[in-house]
């Protein structure tokens, strides 16, 4: 380009770009569709064609204005133009001077405005900016040595470049990697020393990126060319073996696979998906990574049980109900729900599997019954626990690309039954876990689903497998915390706790039989229990609706035995309530004299409450002292116990001088409600029956009958309304030694059906509506302690005609 100086006019025509910054000495091909644009180019006449290039801040506005513009711009001289057919023209400007926009003078039919020279500020050349120039210069030549897109004929150019300031603004205006930020940033920088810095320090970085990315390439081309020479090689030798005869081992797999999927009946989806899987396989060479992955997966595929079942041909309802019997005592709720699907399958083959939901506490046989039904159905019996799972693959299976992926448990259980029917069991549904990583029973709605189940998709398989001809039987503690769409999805059987006689007869037919052959005694030769030594055990030594604690309990005693054989005594050891106190020490709970002891005194009542682990006994405890309205409430409680708490100081405070108590008691007393044990989290409205009892008993100074429970929420007028969990909490009071229940009246349908007489024994139960029926119930007629009655009031001393301190309050 021609170095003829150009004078820089005070006032020029100004070309806004996007995208783009035009650097002094640099020549930039442009193209101009705007309407003010074509204008302003149309408009150029004479020799020297001069106009300001000014990028925009925001390339997006269409019709911009000064304060869309930078300041520093960039006077261009126009050497070409060159119309398009699409009415576009493309302008060749070489840029000349920096030029700094002082004011926009016009707008219309183009911008104008008015202008200054920006020129460059070098200062004496010393050998720092020497040193800055060649460094530039060096570290250009490298980019452009590194870089496939600059040609070589740039490094030559930059070198015979003597100006700082032209040197700099080249290199700034060749490099591609640039930014438009940082572009702008340089032409606006008129001090060379410092455009030089931000110049070199970019080009470090370029440099950097185009050495590792040169790297990278390097080790890419040799893995490409390892492994292109690792095939031919390969082929050369299936070549070879071909010619001798050999077997190709990688073949013969592939082979196999293929009969594996011939002979695994699976459905046409899956069939489909694993031919395709074994075209791939064979053009695959038996080294590589993929190779692994296909094979495993056509391995899970061909050894799923697709069309393999176990069930009976004819179901023998009779032998399956001797087997339920012979399995678990009682439980008849249970078998007869196993009979009827039974009954229903033989008549209707075709039908779907129910889904089960065994709900009770630990120890009464949940798990173990699973086993059974699959014994009664001549099934497989698979366990899937799922306490603490987190993870939704463990459900669903990983997806192929992930290293190390596996079907989910539902799967791998099919798999591991080798029948497409087996009972699975889901033991403990009640104990999923939910995070980050998902939401497990989210994922178990599809597999508890009849209506779903029969395509089911694991993720690693990614083709529907049938699960419909499944048994699913869940098992859970608590229902609660079992999400409501899950729940609806299963057919709940309750499995409450056991009573004493339930227990003596599990633990002669069961419990002891099977201890004594785990060590190795002859039970009515070497080891006799008692009825009494039964008895023994489980009311002094258990306390659980189960039986897991009675049979550790029976096991330490037949190692006593199986330890006094060892040592040369050949005597047979009958168990009686002498022997078990000497062999278990020191009896663990004290049940019926607890309770006797502790409600000798007014304002103790004893409630019925409900946990996981079944029904138990819970102590309310109310105590008065001297003071004035405050009401303290302590043991742990919730929030909806403390509510009842209230609610039932209230119905005294409304309805105490029925009862010979002061109305007025709360003004001159505070009471204290205490539930034990402290450290216990109690909550539930099902004890507020128990807490006006404490309180009438406590400030009426009647003591509550002796081994007397009672359960039922309470209500400002005094009804007593239904609660749950009855016959848990009956059971839990027959083993505390409560002889006489309160129950609402309202759970007397639901009481008579689950309380038969076997259960209830000598035990009383009463029915009751309201709170004056719990009172005249549970409080003894005599007077324990003085009441809190009213007080007559004090005499004072007052002026004639003064009001009492009665009448002014």
């Amino acid at each position: 380009m021609a170095d003829k100086k150009v004078v820089v006019p005070e006032t020029l025509p100004v070309l806004p770009v996007r995208d783009t910054v035009l650097f002094p000495g640099a020549v930039l091909p442009l193209t101009v569709g705007r309407e003010t644009s074509l204008a302003l180019v149309n408009s150029l006449t004479g020799e020297e064609k001069l106009l300001g290039v000014v990028a925009q801040l925001d390339p997006r506005i269409e019709d911009p204005t000064a304060a869309d513009l930078h300041k520093v711009g960039t006077l261009a001289k126009v050497h070409k133009t060159v119309k398009m057919p699409n009415g576009n023209i493309v302008v060749f400007l070489e840029g000349v001077q920096r030029i700094q926009v002082q004011e926009l003078i016009g707008f219309r039919p183009f911008l104008r405005a008015r202008i200054a020279a920006e020129p460059d500020i070098l200062g004496e050349k010393d050998a720092e900016l020497e040193a800055l120039q060649r460094q530039a210069q060096d570290l250009f030549r490298e980019v452009v040595s590194h870089s496939s897109q600059l040609s070589d004929e740039l490094q030559s150019v930059a070198i015979n470049i003597d100006d700082p300031g032209r040197l700099a603004d080249f290199i700034a205006g060749t490099l591609p990697s640039l930014s438009t930020l940082l572009r702008q940033e340089l032409l606006e920088t008129s001090n060379v020393r410092k455009r030089l810095e931000i110049l070199i320090r970019e080009l470090s970085k370029e440099l950097e990126v185009l050495e590792l990315r040169s790297k990278i390439q390097e080790q890419v081309q040799e893995q490409v060319s390892q492994n292109q020479r690792e095939y031919l090689l390969r082929e050369q030798m299936k070549a070879i073996q071909k010619e001798l005869g050999d077997i190709d081992d990688s073949q013969q797999e592939i082979d196999e696979l293929r009969k594996k999927v011939e002979e695994a009946g699976m459905a046409a989806e899956a069939k489909k998906e694993c031919e395709r899987e074994l075209k791939r396989l064979s053009k695959m060479t038996p080294a590589s990574a993929e190779y692994m992955v296909s094979r495993t997966y056509l391995e899970w595929m061909t050894s799923l049980p697709w069309n393999k079942s176990s069930a009976a041909a004819d179901i023998d309802i009779a032998k399956a109900h001797e087997i339920l019997d012979e399995d678990h005592y009682d439980l008849q709720k249970v078998k007869e729900r196993i009979l009827d699907y039974l009954a229903v399958k033989k008549l209707q083959p075709g039908m779907k599997g129910p889904i089960l939901c065994f709900a009770g506490p630990p120890g009464v046989g949940k798990t173990s019954l699973g086993k059974s039904i699959a014994r009664a159905l001549g099934r497989k019996f698979v366990r899937i626990a799922l306490g603490g799972m987190h993870d939704e693959a463990e459900i669903r299976g990983h997806r192929r690309t992930y290293i190390g992926a596996l079907p989910g448990q539902i799967i791998q259980g099919i798999k591991r039954a080798e029948t497409n029917d087996p009972v699975c069991m889901l033991d403990e549904v009640d104990k999923l876990g939910r995070d980050f990583r998902g939401d497990p029973s989210s994922a178990l709605m599809e597999v508890l689903d009849p209506e779903q189940n029969a395509t089911f998709r694991d993720h690693y398989l990614d083709v529907p497998f049938d699960l419909s001809k499944v048994l699913f039987i869940a098992t859970a503690n608590w229902m609660d915390p079992i999400p409501e769409p899950l729940r609806d999805r299963m057919e709940i059987i309750e499995l409450p706790g056991y009573t004493g006689e339930e227990k003596i007869h599990i633990a002669r037919k069961y419990l002891i039989p099977k201890q004594a052959a785990e060590h190795g005694l002859k039970v009515g030769e070497q080891l006799d229990f008692t009825l009494e030594g039964l008895q023994e055990i489980i009311h002094s030594y258990t306390r659980e609706a189960g039986v897991r604690s009675l049979e550790r309990e029976i096991a330490t005693l037949t190692r006593k035995q199986a330890r006094r054989i060892a040592e040369g005594r050949t005597d047979m050891l009958t168990v009686t309530p002498e022997v078990v106190r000497e062999f278990l020490g020191v009896a663990k709970y004290r049940t019926e004299r607890e309770v006797e002891e502790r409600v000798k005194q007014p304002g103790v009542a004893v409630g019925l409450v409900w946990t996981p682990v079944g029904g138990d006994i819970i102590f309310i405890e109310a105590s008065r002292m001297r003071g004035g309205k405050q009401f303290t409430m302590t043991g742990h409680l919730g929030e909806v116990m403390q509510e009842s708490m209230t609610a039932a100081l209230t119905w005294v405070r409304a309805n105490g001088e029925r009862y010979g108590i002061d109305p007025d008691f709360f003004r001159k007393q505070d009471i204290h409600i205490h539930v034990p044990s402290g450290a216990v989290p109690k909550d539930g409205p099902s004890a507020g029956a128990a807490m006006v009892t404490a309180l009438v008993s406590l400030l009426s100074g009647r003591a509550i009958r002796q081994r007397l429970a009672m359960t039922g929420e309470l209500t400002l007028s005094g009804v007593i309304l239904p609660v749950g969990g009855i016959k848990e909490k009956v059971l839990g009071a027959k083993r505390a030694g409560i002889t006489e229940v309160l129950l609402p009246a309202d759970n007397e349908p639901n009481a008579v059906q689950d309380l038969t007489p076997d259960i209830l024994g000598d035990m009383k139960i009463t029915y009751v509506r309201t709170l004056d029926e719990v009172i005249e119930h549970a409080l003894a007629k005599e007077t324990a302690a003085p009441p809190v009655t009213p007080q007559p009031e004090p005499k004072e001393k007052r002026a004639p005609g003064a009001e009492s301190p009665r009448a002014i309050h």
